[in-house]
């Protein structure tokens, strides 16, 4: 086959500059030939190479006495849980290619993100997904989600990894560009973790698991750039998955990294066996010979330019010791996977592509990779101009409802607030039997088996917060998944996270980019949350509609639980219980659901957050909760501390509960019930545990309030609200099936 000439549109759509071009030609002290442009274009794109964010990602608190491995060296994040054992996570975004194919987009996101957590030795055992739509009013809406939702379902289902948390939203910004953030959790013991990076000159370089094709070639060059009408002509750009052969790779893996037969090994996600080839050589300080003729094919007279840049799934590269590549071979036959001797490890730091022995590629494999000869740039950053016009908001200028029965009924049917039963009774939650606490609750519980611990697991991020104070918003989107996995009885340990904003080449958006990372950063400085690693993803933009989506920081927190008896749900759970206010009310509804659903408004600045107060608001209700006191705890988010007490009576499994509520706070009726001040806990607890809670919250300086009891089936607060719990139930868990036509 006659290669293409390389002329400057080729270079174009490579996504590659002149500049970037220059320099690797002056790396390779010479012009490359097209399969070495099309390993260049891969790797230094911005989802491989991190060019447009390392600098920034740079300033995160990435250290911690718990830290297992470096953030950002491997697969994953891991954090010390003690005994040998260690927790992996991590979240990544397969947000284009669900934009175009939204099943494969969304079922490859959860397969690869399940190769991270097992490449390094953990078993998964969850998987949480944080989803972003346009409204469901629109028939792409409803037909991207129905598509994301099942692909997610049936490649977890399928592979045996229960789905058990996470969070969707649902504004117009997201209509033709969905997020699709996928978050896997596994564990590990400390001393049986495996590592990507290659090691021992001679030792043999296998690919393992399926057969590569042509899908997804050049899928992480798509993924670096902007959704528009030309993005559905791309679909041989998304993968295609298949959970069963996964399952066997799985197993096969860690049979593997058990034998201790296995030196180094690497998935092969974004940039296929370009990428593990090169930042496997790259972190081992080595090279690589391989030769793509020896690489198992599915497709006929596929190019070496294929073979290296395919991103067929289910794959990995591993590199094994001299004498043992028999024993590890039979290892991969036994589950029925391929497991091909398909190059060595060399001492010259050369990635050397061969094919029949002839070499198409030579290329100093450092000069690939992030840390090594990747670009890196400072981006130019401007205040965009909306702020000043959408910051203001003037209290005064919006009437207050007349009724606010109307308005809490209308609120809890908001697809953003209302249950998402109709999304998670189509995943598996259950299975391997793992999980205590199910979806529904602040957050996900999860039991570590053979001990008395368990892993609290949650995502959160609100893009509208960043959107209108982004340095805020990213504070708070680090405190709400820390309050939430407090409210189920977890000490939070470590967050991954996953940034999902528009072109960085906008001055504007990679200011607001920057502020939400600077606030992401502080709060997890102060909550003693390192960050263990994560991913950007850039671009997403309609660029037909001439917009991005809303700058959107999802946190995937994971948190401790020290003994099981500290397992803490959100809902009520006996009639004459206390119900007390952690926290304090104020009058605040910038940037609130409220504001959006009831009049029409995405204006002001969220809620301000107190960084050291939420710190003591954390460490109060998780000491209470260790002392027995709380019989239940629920934070206050969207739609303010009413939808919080209305879930508290309608989300037990059992039975539906009332409330009796006196409030007493000198502020604005709307806010009060509705304003989504942050740092607020709702508990309940048994009448003789009230002076414990008190003495609790005195040590740390917690305002609390006795608001009420609870009651069997109605919830009434002061003279404003009085409506049947089974109404508010009805609503709130068929709004959204409502929607999509059930």
């Amino acid at each position: 086959m006659k290669k293409p000439k390389i002329t400057k549109k080729v270079i174009s759509d490579h996504g590659l500059s002149s500049e970037e071009y220059k320099k690797i030609c002056q790396i390779l002290a010479r012009k490359p030939n097209f399969t070495e442009l099309g390993i260049f274009s891969v790797m230094w794109s911005e989802h491989c190479s991190y060019k447009n964010s390392l600098a920034v990602l740079k300033k995160l608190p990435r250290e911690g006495k718990k830290l297992v491995v470096k953030t950002g060296e491997e697969n994953a994040g891991a954090i010390d849980l003690g005994n040998n054992l260690a927790v992996v996570f991590k979240i990544e975004s397969h947000n284009h290619p669900s934009a175009v194919e939204p099943y494969q987009g969304a079922a490859t996101g959860v397969g690869g993100i399940m190769r991270d957590i097992f490449t390094m030795g953990a078993r998964p055992i969850t998987c949480l997904d944080s989803l972003r739509f346009g409204e469901l009013k629109h028939q792409r809406a409803r037909y991207l989600m129905d598509g994301v939702i099942r692909g997610i379902g049936d490649y977890g289902n399928c592979f045996g990894v229960p789905t058990v948390g996470g969070e969707i939203y649902f504004e117009d910004c997201y209509l033709s560009n969905p997020l699709v953030n996928a978050m896997a959790v596994g564990l590990v013991k400390k001393n049986k973790m495996a590592f990507a990076r290659a090691a021992g000159v001679g030792n043999p370089v296998l690919i393992v698991g399926s057969s590569t094709g042509r899908d997804g070639i050049h899928g992480a060059t798509f993924a670096s750039e902007e959704i528009s009408k030309k993005s559905e002509f791309k679909r041989p750009s998304v993968q295609i998955g298949d959970p069963f052969t996964e399952k066997l790779l799985l197993e096969a893996t860690l049979e593997a990294i058990e034998s201790g037969y296995v030196v180094g090994i690497q998935d092969m996600g974004a940039a296929g066996l370009t990428c593990s080839s090169a930042e496997m050589s790259a972190k081992g300080n080595c090279g690589m010979e391989i030769d793509v003729a020896l690489v198992p094919l599915r497709e006929e007279n596929m190019t070496p330019y294929e073979i290296m840049l395919s991103e067929s799934q289910e794959r990995m590269l591993v590199v094994t010791k001299k004498d043992k590549v028999k024993e590890l071979q039979k290892i991969f036959a036994k589950w029925d996977l391929n497991s091909e001797i398909i190059g060595k490890v060399t001492d010259d730091g050369i990635l050397r592509v061969k094919n029949s022995g002839k070499v198409v590629a030579e290329i100093p494999a450092q000069a690939l990779v992030v840390g090594g000869g990747a670009p890196v740039y400072q981006r130019k950053t401007k205040r965009p101009k909306y702020l000043d016009k959408f910051n203001k908001l003037k209290l005064s200028k919006i009437p207050e409802p007349k009724d606010y029965n109307e308005v809490l009924l209308k609120l809890i049917s908001s697809p953003n607030i209302a249950s998402k039963i109709w999304i998670y009774q189509q995943y598996d939650t259950s299975v391997r039997t793992n999980t205590v606490v199910k979806p529904g609750s602040d957050a996900a519980v999860l039991r570590i088996r053979n001990t008395h611990k368990a892993l609290a697991v949650k995502t959160d991020g609100n893009g509208r917060y960043i959107y209108l104070d982004p340095y805020n918003g990213g504070q708070i989107a680090v405190a709400e998944a820390a309050r939430n996995v407090v409210c189920a009885g977890g000490k939070p340990l470590g967050i991954t996270n996953c940034l999902n904003f528009g072109n960085p080449y906008d001055k504007e958006i990679f200011w607001t980019f920057y502020e939400a990372v600077m606030g992401m950063g502080k709060a997890c400085r102060i909550l003693e949350t390192p960050v263990t690693g994560g991913n950007v993803s850039f671009y997403n933009e309609d660029t037909d509609q001439k917009r991005a989506v809303y700058p959107t920081v999802v946190v995937g927190m994971v948190g401790l639980i020290e003994d099981l008896k500290h397992i803490t749900t959100s809902w009520f759970k006996a009639e004459g219980d206390l119900i007390v206010l952690l926290g304090k009310n104020k009058e605040e509804l910038g940037g609130s659901e409220y504001l959006k659903v009831i009049h029409n408004l995405v204006k002001g600045k969220p809620p301000k957050i107190d960084l050291n107060f939420e710190k003591n608001l954390q460490s109060s209700c998780l000491e209470a909760i260790q002392a027995g006191i709380i019989k239940s705890a629920h934070d206050c988010s969207e739609g303010g501390l009413a939808i919080a007490l209305a879930e508290c009576c309608i989300t037990n499994p059992d039975r539906t509960f009332g409330a009796k509520i006196k409030l007493n706070d000198k502020i604005r009726v709307d806010s009060l019930l509705f304003g989504e001040t942050q740092s607020r806990i709702v508990v309940s607890l048994a009448k003789d545990s009230l002076k414990k809670l008190e003495k609790i919250a005195q040590k740390y300086k917690v305002p609390m309030a006795v608001i009420g009891e609870v009651t069997p089936d109605r919830l009434i607060i002061n003279d404003w609200i009085d409506i049947s719990s089974e109404q508010l139930k009805d609503l709130y868990y068929n709004a959204i099936g409502n929607l999509m036509g059930d």
